[in-house]
């Protein structure tokens, strides 16, 4: 049997690792949003020019390395390890990874969403778990879409709902003055994390987990 979720087991150890957790993960959402701020003021709305193009490289590339360094601060947290800057230079060389996958990825589910929408959600939310498996085991942009698309094979259902839930998460911290974002944002991105943990887990281990807190 594959492993399962719950939404309440979801969030209520999230918010209960987040919390462990707080100052540094908003600390260090905070210093990118900082930094591609500041990047994104010198960039021309109207004309793309080389120095335009030089910022928007750097800008894109800065965004994938906190993406993938965020998402392994994410699994630290989630193993009681306090989340290190060093998860940054650590997964800086996954980058390219990361870019194919992503413009794999947003191609495909921008195609479904042509397609009445649905179909894109569909493909979104199965192969959401890409960036997870280049951070978790070094998988390559192909690789770790295929191991999306069979981990989430059956769980489509829960994962939409998983995926309402998180939208409404943001939504609040959007309402409560935009602050809010600060703190639903590594929330959502720690529940994202676990539920792929979750999922990704032998049912083997499951088993033996189970086996040990009876006995």
């Amino acid at each position: 049997m594959k492993p399962t979720f719950t939404i309440s087991e979801v969030f209520s150890t999230s918010w209960k690792c987040l919390k462990q957790n707080i100052w540094i993960l908003v600390g260090l959402l905070v210093g990118y949003l900082i930094i591609s701020g500041i990047l994104n003021m010198f960039m021309s709305p109207n004309e793309l020019t080389v120095g335009a193009f030089i910022i928007l490289l750097i800008s894109t590339v800065l965004q994938l390395i906190f993406q993938l360094g965020y998402t392994k601060n994410m699994f630290q947290a989630l193993d009681g390890i306090e989340p290190q800057f060093s998860a940054y230079g650590q997964q800086a060389s996954k980058i390219l990874n990361a870019f194919i996958a992503s413009l794999i990825a947003g191609i495909a589910t921008f195609i479904g969403l042509v397609l009445l929408i649905i179909p894109g959600i569909y493909i979104g939310i199965r192969l959401g778990f890409f960036s997870c498996f280049i951070v978790e085991e070094n998988a390559g942009p192909i690789e770790a879409l295929k191991k999306s698309w069979e981990l989430t094979k059956g769980q489509e259902l829960p994962l939409f709902v998983l995926l309402l839930v998180m939208i409404g998460i943001i939504l609040v911290g959007i309402i409560l003055l935009g602050i809010g974002v600060l703190v639903a944002a590594p929330l959502v991105s720690l529940m994202s994390c676990y539920v792929f943990r979750k999922l990704n887990t032998p049912v083997a281990v499951l088993e033996e987990v189970v086996d040990d807190v009876i006995a």
